[in-house]
């Protein structure tokens, strides 16, 4: 059963990591090593340099993030930031998943009793959390 729900939030993740970047540099700018060690310490889930660099370049194309070369370093580092459209795209995808969360929470209007009152929906919270892997 615990493989089963490690192999299910790594699909998850999976599907989500460009929001899950997307939300890591809303908070501050990052280079990718970083990004790759916060998902780790964060969802216990390790995504290497083969998929979280091709996604941060997916990313700048499209205009969600920007990146400048940092040379103060010991080493020269790209360091990725979010732009204001990468912002508006957090928010978009933050609120499409709570319609989401909500629609497979809560049956229809149409479809309860009349004598039923609609369970509490779920609000989806981008508030990511430590998590020790295992």
């Amino acid at each position: 059963m615990v493989s089963q729900q490690k192999e299910t939030q790594a699909k998850l993740m999976k599907g989500l990591l460009d929001l899950v970047i997307l939300q890591f540099l809303n908070n501050q700018p990052m280079h990718g090593y970083q990004i790759i060690t916060k998902i780790r310490k964060n969802f216990g889930i390790y995504f290497g340099p083969s998929t979280v660099y091709p996604l941060l370049n997916t990313l700048e194309k499209k205009g969600f993030v920007g990146s400048e070369w940092n040379m103060d370093a010991e080493r020269p580092r790209k360091v990725y930031h979010i732009t204001s459209t990468g912002k508006n795209m957090l928010t978009y995808t933050e609120e499409s998943l709570n319609i989401i969360c909500r629609k497979i929470t809560v049956p229809a209007i149409t479809e309860l009793d009349q004598t039923q009152s609609p369970r509490p929906q779920p609000q989806l919270t981008m508030q990511i959390r430590s998590v020790k892997p295992s």
